[in-house]
């Protein structure tokens, strides 16, 4: 034992210093070359199979479907009828469509292919090899094109608030919510894609109103939704609405219905 010992030292003592960084990154190379081409197709295959399981959520007309829309819209009625305010639902799929998105996901493909592949793309030939990186960049573009669930991974949380902002403020003034006699109009603005609830009040509401108080609007609507129940998650929220306005702008007897009862579903 003691012989085999000394023996193990010696050949220890004897490689001391022949190990290099060189060394450890030509390794890391050999297995990378090795497994990566497995590794690609089984993060695709993952990717493919995810956005394809969550494809729904980012369906308007399949997260709030009709029988959905009918219990939103009687919801809608009940809050008006505590108020003199006119509530607006609107549900869209996204936004805006995002081309930046596509370019981060074009590059992040094309990087990350280029990597996973390196033990197999043509490094000798450059045009072959630009070609196979154009392919790989296309396919990224590709998928976050065509999957909504790839596509809001390259959309920063910046991004995501400001169109959804700037869309509720579109929808505002399309639904006619300005136009109330007393400007008691509101928004609850809904955006799947850059899962964003933005709830926008006319001045007549909004001048006694703090903007946190609609916070636990916001929270009803989000935690409906990761409930898997858009549904559920609007009509909590329309009942805080009928509660903060029927505390700062109470229905009055000869009060009229100024905009149809309903709750905007669609697309973009």
């Amino acid at each position: 034992m003691a012989g085999d010992f000394e023996m193990t030292l010696a050949l220890l003592l004897a490689n001391e210093g022949e190990w290099t960084p060189a060394d450890v990154g030509e390794s890391l190379l050999i297995q990378l070359g090795r497994f990566g081409p497995w590794v690609a197709v089984i993060a695709l295959v993952a990717l493919l199979l995810r956005a394809w399981w969550r494809r729904e959520r980012y369906r308007a007309v399949v997260v709030l479907d009709e029988a959905a829309q009918a219990d939103v819209r009687a919801a809608v009625r009940a809050a008006e009828t505590r108020t003199v305010g006119e509530v607006v639902p609107v549900i869209v799929e996204r936004s805006d469509r995002h081309p930046g998105a596509r370019w981060g996901a074009a590059l992040a493909a094309l990087l990350l292919g280029s990597l996973l592949l390196i033990d197999i793309l043509p490094w000798t030939s450059p045009i072959l090899l630009l070609l196979c990186q154009l392919g790989l960049g296309a396919l990224g573009a590709l998928l976050a094109a065509f999957l909504p669930d790839v596509q809001r991974t390259f959309i920063s949380e910046r991004r995501a608030t400001e169109v959804a902002e700037e869309q509720a403020l579109q929808e505002f003034v399309t639904q006619g919510l300005q136009e109330t006699v007393g400007r008691t109009g509101v928004l609850v603005f809904v955006s799947l894609l850059e899962r964003r609830v933005v709830v926008l009040a006319d001045e007549g509401i909004a001048s006694d109103v703090a903007d946190d108080a609609w916070v636990p609007v916001d929270r009803a609507v989000l935690a409906g939704i990761r409930a898997g129940s858009l549904r559920t998650g609007l009509i909590d929220a329309l009942q805080l609405v009928g509660d903060i306005l029927a505390g700062h702008a109470p229905g009055t007897p000869d009060d009229e219905n100024e905009l149809a009862d309903r709750v905007v579903v669609r697309r973009e």
